[in-house]
């Protein structure tokens, strides 16, 4: 009967062992998230695949293309917005990799910003690596590499990972830039709004065949959009 208190003694000392090993290895993680100059939380995936796609393409500000393209396809868009990140991925690389690469078309981006406050400064992000030639590259691994809306993600050192992986060379006109650039964001935002858009991605085209800018709205897939396309060519 003696053996009892011995053994609830020596179960105690276990759990207590096993709680201050828990304890340790939480400390362990923190001070290694902590001392992790990369934020923890900025590592970005398929930055060279984005880049390998827009290779070669000429690249103006926001315009992706020949800048002497006939057709202007003009897409309105939140870098927040999943659904935007949706046609990124699958709707828009066709057309791309045809026309825009072709010289019939140039893509022209221009922020609307609806999901939160955090759309803005991701928005001038992309307009200040557009003054380095790089605009598609951010907002495509931007897209790539999005986090859940009004998470907090668009953090200072989640973009600049962005801009880095999206070959912005200098980081320290980047970040000037960027900081000087939320009017331009506000300013295509009014734009769309006053031309009835509220949803993104919104698309409006411009060409020789079309009665100056025809809005599309939010077209079903690659096919209504190079529909439209043509009859705008």
């Amino acid at each position: 009967m003696s053996a009892g208190p011995e053994r609830r003694q020596r179960l105690l000392q276990l759990a207590a062992g096993a709680a201050f090993l828990m304890l340790a290895i939480v400390l362990v993680l923190i001070v290694v998230n902590s001392s992790n100059g990369d934020g923890g939380d900025t590592t970005i995936d398929d930055a060279a695949e984005a880049n390998r796609e827009l290779a070669g393409i000429p690249q103006e500000g926001m315009v992706l293309g020949d800048p002497k393209a006939p057709v202007e396809l003009v897409e309105f868009g939140d870098l927040q917005c999943p659904a935007c990140a949706g046609y990124a991925k699958e709707i828009l690389p066709p057309i791309i990799e045809n026309q825009v690469k072709k010289g019939e078309v140039k893509l022209d981006f221009r922020n609307l910003t609806i999901i939160g406050p955090e759309s803005i400064p991701a928005g001038a992000a992309a307009l200040a690596a557009g003054e380095q030639g790089r605009g598609w590259n951010y907002i495509e691994i931007f897209y790539r590499n999005q986090g859940a809306e009004r998470s907090g993600y668009v953090t200072d050192e989640f973009m600049e990972a962005v801009a880095k992986a999206a070959g912005v060379e200098n980081l320290a006109k980047w970040n000037q830039d960027r900081k000087q650039l939320t009017g331009g964001v506000e300013k295509t935002t009014a734009e769309a709004e006053k031309l009835g858009f509220h949803g993104t991605p919104s698309f409006a085209v411009k060409g020789p065949g079309s009665d100056g800018l025809e809005l599309l709205g939010t077209p079903e897939g690659t096919g209504s959009l190079e529909e439209a396309i043509e009859k705008a060519s």
